[in-house]
């Protein structure tokens, strides 16, 4: 009988060192795409940014362009 303790004991610290190295597995990736989603939120952010700023050069071109046929 304490045969089969120890036995379920080693089973349980096998199966705890197991979910412990999968924690750390899991801990790395969630890492890498947080690290990966500031990025394309970075990228995103100077998208817009490039976006707004051909939006007023296609307004302030317009503009001129409408200017000039008036006068």
């Amino acid at each position: 009988m304490p045969d089969d303790h120890e036995e379920r004991f080693r089973q349980h610290e096998a199966l705890l060192e197991g979910l412990a190295r999968l924690f750390a597995v899991q801990h790395d990736f969630n890492q890498r795409v947080t690290l990966a989603i500031e990025r394309i939120d970075q990228t995103l952010a100077e998208v817009k940014t490039t976006q707004a700023e051909i939006k007023n050069l296609l307004a302030h071109m317009i503009e001129q362009r409408t200017n000039g046929r008036d006068a």
